[in-house]
């Protein structure tokens, strides 16, 4: 079936989007579509692919799914979230500047900063193993994973997503494109994981690189952000603010602690509207 729909290409921090408008036209994608339309030589280019929809609960103002570049639907990203806020106000869906926003693994809450950045409630971050899942036979602060021939040790949270952090000395040196696909379809993670490398300039500054599953390493992860704030404040060596240097840019992060929830505040980048036909 051939479709024909307009888009908006978007960017948090450089974490870049294809955003359908999927209320106010039909849009019906398959994997192998999902991964066209991701594909930076052959079609629009980008990491995920974000689809906005009516809600299915009348609590919420809007439905939010994620499809990763290779097609795969997944439950949470936080740079798409605060991109998701932009277009439905620029787009005239909404004139609120907080939205209720439905998504596979909860409702969040994206609002639009009076310095145009958003802020996004992230919700409580889940420290337990089977809220990943991950085979551990109980909550730990750190566990140790076997990666090819290393062990490592690594915090693991689900911030509606599952990620695995470790903390590196350089960030520069850090082994992302060798341990980066090893972790993230470890067999520990029956659903696969996020594998961040963290680096910690002070309790209140990081460096981040994250290696996303079913798309590699991008320039920001919201969520990866926001699990290696978490990760690194409940091994006591952050505090409850704290800036995080992506290679696309900084997000701040505040989690005061147990049973809180995670605010996450950077940037979203519209960059240009366009029409394909798939």
């Amino acid at each position: 079936m051939t479709q024909q729909f307009n888009f908006s290409k978007m960017h948090g921090l450089g974490n870049d989007f294809v955003v359908i408008d999927a209320i106010n036209q039909p849009v019906q994608l398959t994997p192998q579509q999902v991964r066209q339309i991701s594909d930076r030589h052959f079609g629009v280019g980008c990491d995920q692919l974000l689809l906005v929809e009516r809600p299915t609960r009348p609590d919420v103002d809007f439905r939010y799914r994620i499809f990763n570049a290779d097609g795969g639907e997944v439950e949470q990203c936080g740079n798409g979230a605060r991109c998701f806020a932009r277009f439905v106000r620029d787009h005239g869906l909404s004139n609120k500047n907080e939205i209720a926003v439905e998504t596979a693994n909860g409702i969040i809450y994206p609002r639009i900063e009076a310095d145009g950045e958003v802020s996004v409630n992230m919700g409580v971050p889940n420290l337990e193993p089977s809220a990943l899942p991950f085979d551990a036979p109980a909550r730990q602060a750190q566990y140790t994973l076997t990666v090819g021939d290393t062990e490592i040790s690594i915090g693991a949270v689900s911030m509606g997503n599952p990620h695995a952090v470790q903390r590196v000395a350089d960030l520069d040196r850090a082994p992302i494109a060798t341990q980066g696909p090893l972790i993230s379809r470890h067999p520990r993670f029956a659903r696969g994981v996020n594998a961040g490398f963290m680096q910690i300039i002070d309790r209140s500054h990081i460096r981040l690189r994250v290696y996303e599953r079913g798309a590699g390493e991008t320039l920001a992860c919201g969520t990866g952000a926001c699990a290696a704030a978490v990760v690194g404040h409940s091994w006591d060596l952050l505090d409850s603010v704290v800036h995080v240097e992506l290679r696309g840019g900084t997000l701040r992060i505040q989690w005061p602690g147990e049973g809180q929830a995670v605010i996450m505040t950077g940037s979203a980048t519209h960059v240009f509207e366009g029409v394909i036909t798939i």
